[in-house]
């Protein structure tokens, strides 16, 4: 309902908005206002640069984590790739009461020299159960066949971009059946994208 309200209140002041703007101003505030529809779709905290970010306000964490608990059943690995730096320890400090453990994080953030060492320990059978990384520091170049599940938490604008990030699991030596999951909020900007 958060998110829902939220969402609507974004779309009414950016209609509001758009009667006074024109020309490059009036397309900035659509381009702003888009991200700040994707950021509402994924948490309301993150929207509101809090440090709240409960499950219970948020359809996908609450998604997330009705898809993660047969992972954990299974013993079966995850990545989940999201779009937003800002997003990727929240989402990993959720996974780690899902699964019991803690997982990786790789961002723009994490020092190139850091990222070969996350891969090997995630590749390895007692590896971490999952890896949160954000879509542009992990689309290409690694390894991670470990993982039989995907998530794109949140949509990129170019299909390729995620197809990229989704062939880090579904790779050559890769011996599981890989299954993807996309998330989209319903009635959103997402289902546009």
């Amino acid at each position: 309902k958060k998110q829902a309200a939220l969402y609507e209140r974004a779309v009414a002041e950016l209609a509001r908005r758009l009667k006074d703007a024109e020309g490059i101003a009036r397309r900035g505030l659509v381009l702003s206002v888009l991200m700040q529809l994707k950021q509402i779709c994924n948490h309301p905290a993150q929207y509101l640069n809090q440090a709240d970010f409960s499950p219970h306000n948020s359809g996908k964490f609450d998604r997330l984590a009705s898809l993660c608990e047969p992972i954990v059943q299974r013993q079966e690995k995850a990545l989940v790739f999201t779009q937003f730096q800002s997003l990727c320890q929240p989402l990993a400090d959720f996974l780690a009461g899902i699964f019991g453990r803690s997982g990786l994080v790789l961002s723009g953030k994490t020092p190139v020299r850091q990222r070969a060492a996350l891969v090997r320990q995630f590749q390895q059978d007692a590896g971490p159960p999952f890896f949160v990384i954000s879509l542009k520091a992990g689309g290409s170049g690694l390894n991670l066949t470990a993982a039989s599940h995907v998530v794109h938490f949140d949509r990129w604008w170019n299909p390729a971009v995620e197809n990229q990030a989704t062939d880090r699991a579904f790779r050559i030596g890769q011996r599981r059946n890989v299954l993807v999951h996309k998330f989209v909020c319903r009635g959103t900007v997402e289902e546009r994208i």
